[in-house]
């Protein structure tokens, strides 16, 4: 992948950073500002406003905003910065849904002490777009953006971005690369330049319900056919591959004197790579009743394809780690479990992932970041964007 020197004519990567250090007490109010507006994955009206609100705040540095209006879900925003003509864009990866319910403030306000700033969302992820904000308002006062810039926030990225998956793998077919700007993995910074694929399967047993003591034996369990396939899908687990199949949630039965005629389970999948997903997918196809008078349906599948470490993620990464060290920072790398839209734009084009807030604690209740981190990420993204 072509690489500019990390020293651009017009300003260095350290006079970025300089000038995003004296807005930061601007970036922390738009932070409050959006994280007291609160955004649940589920409530559309909420999420609908907070994505008006993030439009006007990318209009007012010139963003062409556009929404991408959905039934069901909150709508996504698209913003669109110009750039020189001939040049692919970048695009920029975000979302602004919480898993936080309506109310949640309440218990877990917005709070700015000992350099921690915590409240629902701070960290995944909208301190995140804060930075986002912050790079591309650094770079139009810093001599202009090197390349058109696409923004894409969407509004279920939590939920498995179903409504929103076609816009993303959309706009990554029409980019040189795609910036994620989930959370850091862990407290130190470090950027995910991998990521597990994630799968979801729903197994449904139907038995044969009869009385528990009067027909015993005319019945045929489903929660006990259940049990032997779940010591069966468990086995799919391997750890040296990456692969780990939990099921999680297991429903079964009406009542203990009841032959149980139903039962089901929900089974989380985790894949580090495609042809993991062609195995486990083989796998759950071959299951078969071990009581033949039960009956068996699976659906589901992987719904996050893996993000592989490819050479074109790996060259972003080595530019982030120059850029850092002009900075004066290190830079670490590592795959992560967890599933992000970066797992659809990675299948398409180079993704860097975890260019997001610095801090700890994403969706539990002491949820924080780094204040200062924030202008340091909001630079290493600007610097990306010049670079590429």
């Amino acid at each position: 992948m072509p690489q500019r020197p990390s020293s651009d004519p017009r300003t260095s990567h350290r006079d970025l950073f300089a000038h995003l250090k004296d807005q930061q007490s601007a970036m922390q109010s738009m932070l409050r500002r959006i994280v007291e507006h609160e955004s649940p994955s589920d409530d559309k009206p909420s999420c609908d406003a907070m994505a008006e609100m993030l439009a006007q705040d990318f209009g007012a540095i010139g963003g062409r905003t556009k929404l991408h209006r959905d039934k069901i879900t909150g709508n996504h925003l698209q913003v669109d910065f110009g750039g020189p003509r001939g040049a692919k864009p970048v695009l920029i990866v975000g979302h602004y849904d919480t898993v936080y319910p309506l109310g949640t403030l309440k218990q877990m306000p917005y709070r700015e002490s000992k350099g921690r700033i915590s409240g629902p969302g701070v960290l995944d992820m909208k301190g995140g777009i804060v930075q986002i904000h912050g790079a591309i308002a650094a770079l139009q006062t810093q001599g202009g953006l090197p390349r058109p810039v696409t923004i894409i926030l969407v509004s279920d990225e939590e939920t498995g971005s179903e409504s929103s998956r076609s816009i993303t793998e959309k706009l990554a077919k029409q980019s040189a690369a795609a910036f994620v700007c989930e959370p850091a993995a862990g407290t130190d910074g470090a950027l995910k330049t991998a990521r597990k694929g994630v799968g979801d399967y729903l197994l449904r047993i139907t038995g044969v319900a009869s009385h528990s003591g009067l027909d015993f034996e005319k019945g045929q369990s489903a929660v006990l056919e259940l049990a032997r396939q779940i010591e069966k899908i468990a086995g799919f687990t391997d750890l040296k591959r990456g692969t780990t199949v939990n099921p999680g949630v297991i429903r079964g039965g009406t009542r203990s004197n009841v032959i149980a005629a139903s039962a089901e389970a929900e089974i989380d999948v985790r894949v580090s790579t495609k042809r993991d997903v062609e195995r486990v997918s083989k796998l759950f196809a071959r299951l078969k009743p071990i009581n033949r008078r039960c009956s068996l349906a699976l659906s589901g599948g992987v719904n996050r394809p893996p993000m592989e470490r490819t050479p074109g993620t790996a060259a972003l990464f080595a530019q982030a780690q120059l850029i850092a060290a002009e900075l004066s920072f290190s830079l670490a790398e590592r795959m992560v479990g967890g599933g992000s839209d970066g797992n659809f734009t990675g299948a398409i084009v180079p993704t860097l992932d975890g260019l997001g807030a610095v801090g700890d604690g994403a969706h539990a209740v002491h949820e924080y970041i780094f204040a200062t981190e924030m202008p340091k990420r909001a630079a290493l993204l600007a610097g990306l964007i010049r670079a590429l």
